[in-house]
Order: C-alpha cells, then structure tokens, then sequence
C-alpha cells in the first residue's frame, strides 16, 4: 500500500518552525534502522542520543517516539514523516514489529474503553445535583445577561465615537462580568469588540454591526421558547453552555461519508489557542470543521491527513446550521485529492449559499468556501490580493504574514479549484488544487 504523505502535511502537524527544521533534518536514511509500513501504520528506530522507536498509525496521523521530548510530534517523528514524504520507497511493506504490533493492539483497546465510557456516561441520570447546578447557573447567566444589555444601551446611547479613545480595561472589565457570570461565550464576543475600534476605516460600521449580533444573541436567550429545539442549542452554545462529547454521541446527528480534509485554522483565545480542520462530504456536501483547543503551550491531541480524503463517521453538535462535529469511527487511510472539488461554480453562488445559512443562524461567523475555476489576482494600486471567478466577482484575500505569492505561483496564471474559510468580509486560502494535486496554503 502506498504511503501517500506529503511534506505540507508533516508540517501542518509540527508544533514550532524550529521542530520542523529539525524534523527535515532526520529525513535521512542514515539515521534510521527498521523502517518499514503497512495498511496501520509506518515505524523506524532512530539513532540520536540513544535508539528511539517511533511509530505512527495511519488512519488518524497519530505518532509516539520513545525520547523524552515534550513536544508532540518530536523531531523523530516529524523525521520519520519527512522521510516516508520525501523518500517512499526507504520504507518497505512489511510485517510490524513487535513494539509497533503491541501499540497498535493497546491504541484498539483504549478506543474501545473510551468508547464504553462515553457510553456509560451519556446513560447517567441527569437528575439532582446536576439539575440544581443547571439552575443556579440559569440564574447567574440571566443576571449576567441583564447588567450586559444595560451596558450595550448605554454604548449606542452615548455613540461610538468615544470608544476609540477607551483603554483596553473598558472591554476586559464587561468580558470578565461575563465569565463571572458563566456566560464564557458572550465574553469572548466582547473580546472580540475590543479589537476592532481604530482596527480599519469602516471601525464603526463593523462595531455597530458585532453590537447587534450581540444584542441578537441575549434577546434570542431570554426567549428561547420562541425557536425551536436546533435553535435553542445554537443560542445556549454560543452563551457558554457546553455539550460533553458523550452528549453529542446522544443527541447529535451521525453522518458518514468519504470526507475532504481541505485544511487548517488557528486562532489565539485567552490562555491557549484553538484549531479548526475544514472538511466536506463527498457525497452529503456537508461542511464541517473539527474544533480543538490548546492551553498553556500544549500541543494539539490529534491530527489530521490534510489534503486527503478519508471513509469516515461523524456526529454534529446539535444546531440549526450544524457545522460542528467530532469524529466517532475512521475508516482505512486517506488517500490524496486528486478529483475536482465539489465547490461552486461562482462566487455569486458561494455567497448565496452564506445569506440562506445566516438568515438561519444570524451568529456564525466562519464558512467555508469552495469554488471551482478562479484565478488570484494581486491588484498593484491597492496592493490586495482578490480571488476571481469566471463571471469576473471577486472577493478579497486575508491579508497574511507572507501573502499569497505561493497561491499565484501555483496557479500559474490558470484557472484552479480553490477552498478557503471566509469571515463575512475576506477570504483565507486553504488550499488549491493543480492538475490533480492537493496543495495546502
């Protein structure tokens, strides 16, 4: 079986640049002994300070190494993967050793323990102390929601104007209220208000916009009766209340597909940072995103085959526009995108498929964007970068560390099948793909 894995997505897997430089380092053979593959994983035993044996499992990307290192991938194991990218054939078809056989077998039996908890979990009695603490929070939200609306009439009554000269203890103070209140959600909407004042030309166009979704969103609470059972979920998620994993196994929807794993974003939060991996179905054309987190430097728990598609069973956070999901069972290994992706035909249809997803749920922010046949343009006078469909709309590029050089490079002035996640105002390059060839951006 092949092995099917490219260097973008090693990289995406590293937590720093410094381990990714490392990483390519130990791509070698000379530093390897027992390198070999098959449908589970791929393994080697590393030569550095001592002998290391790494190995990694194939249908979900994880790796362990035997070296004490913190970072997760180590250098060994970006090694091995920059390896088996570069230099397929180093690693034979083989029969798993010993030390890969057992890991595999414990890796079946965790899963299959995880698996009896989340379901013994979702079985337990919902009643008593977890009632009476639901309700006692139910009061602290309602409180915390009511001293927010006095504050958000208070800001359209005196106008904005003022708010550009307010320290950034003017937000952190009403965003902290909130989190007392158990409200986390609402806080980090007002964290994000703190940094759009002075942010752009139109600051006050954008403020005004984000404190009326705000004020959407305490309205839709206090009368949740009015939406249905889906709505409801969305409003109380986006306050702050959560969903365990067992009791999105539950009440969520199952769906299963061959899924695209069309790529990554990474946003900074208070603490920590969170990743969302984009996906869509085949088949269903859903659009789905994976969301984890990352507090005080630790790495992210699981990764993912960007720029492959893979066999694989979801269940969706419960919602009206459900986007959200976790994975419950993949199925064999991802293989590499190489068909046409299934995206619109243009930027006028992509954008009408957001206006019917938000007049159903007005709060989602992200959206992921796949259109067929565009061209990046970099306008000189302006000095931005536009994606450009057939029709000839546009629609503006993120503007990023290194811009979009390597989008231009790789269309070479062609027409290419583009995915992208899009916030309501610029779009942030994914990937493309190129004579059926996935590359990630």
């Amino acid at each position: 079986m092949e092995l099917h894995i490219t260097t973008d997505q090693v990289s995406q897997m590293a937590p720093d640049a410094s381990a990714v430089k490392a990483g390519k380092k130990l791509a070698q053979t000379k530093f390897w002994l027992n390198l070999g593959h098959n449908e589970q994983a791929i393994w080697g035993e590393c030569q550095g300070s001592g002998l290391y044996q790494v190995r990694m499992e194939r249908a979900t990307f994880t790796t362990q190494c035997s070296c004490p290192s913190r970072k997760l991938p180590c250098k060994h194991s970006l090694g091995l993967l920059f390896l088996a990218a570069a230099t397929p054939e180093a690693l034979p078809e083989s029969e798993p050793l010993e030390w890969v056989s057992s890991w595999l077998k414990k890796r079946a039996a965790q899963q299959k323990r995880q698996e009896t908890s989340t379901t013994k979990a979702s079985q337990e009695p919902t009643e008593g102390k977890q009632k009476k603490s639901a309700e006692k929070r139910q009061e602290k939200i309602q409180q915390g929601i009511e001293q927010l609306d006095l504050w958000l009439n208070d800001l359209i009554r005196n106008g904005l104007g003022g708010l550009e000269t307010q320290p950034a203890s003017f937000w952190e103070q009403q965003a902290a209220q909130m989190v007392d209140a158990q409200a986390s959600g609402l806080a980090a909407r007002i964290r994000v208000l703190a940094t759009i004042p002075n942010a752009s030309k139109n600051w006050t166009t954008r403020l005004l916009a984000q404190l009326g979704k705000l004020a959407l969103l305490t309205e839709a609470y206090q009368h949740q009766e009015r939406f249905e059972p889906d709505a409801q979920e969305n409003i109380r998620q986006l306050v702050g209340w959560s969903l365990k994993e067992a009791e999105v196994l539950e009440h969520g929807s199952h769906v299963t597909d061959d899924w695209l794993f069309l790529g990554q974003t990474r946003e900074t939060i208070e603490r920590g940072r969170t990743q969302r991996t984009w996906l869509r179905g085949t088949t269903t054309g859903h659009d789905t995103f994976v969301l984890q987190f990352s507090f005080a430097g630790t790495p992210f728990t699981e990764h993912y085959p960007l720029g492959t598609h893979q066999a694989a069973e979801l269940v969706y956070w419960p919602g009206v526009v459900p986007q959200r999901a976790l994975f419950a069972q993949r199925q064999g290994v991802g293989q590499p995108i190489q068909e046409q992706l299934p995206g619109v035909a243009s930027i006028e249809d992509f954008l009408g498929g957001v206006a019917r997803q938000l007049a159903r749920h007005p709060w989602q922010e992200q959206f992921l964007c796949v259109i067929q046949n565009t061209l990046p343009i970099y306008e000189k006078e302006s000095k931005r970068w536009y994606l450009r469909d057939r029709q000839g709309q546009a629609l503006p590029l993120a503007r990023t560390q290194d811009e979009h050089w390597k989008l231009l490079a790789l269309s070479g002035g062609h027409a290419v099948d583009f995915a992208g996640e899009w916030n309501g105002e610029t779009l942030l390059p994914l990937g493309v793909l190129v004579d059926h060839t996935y590359h990630l951006l």
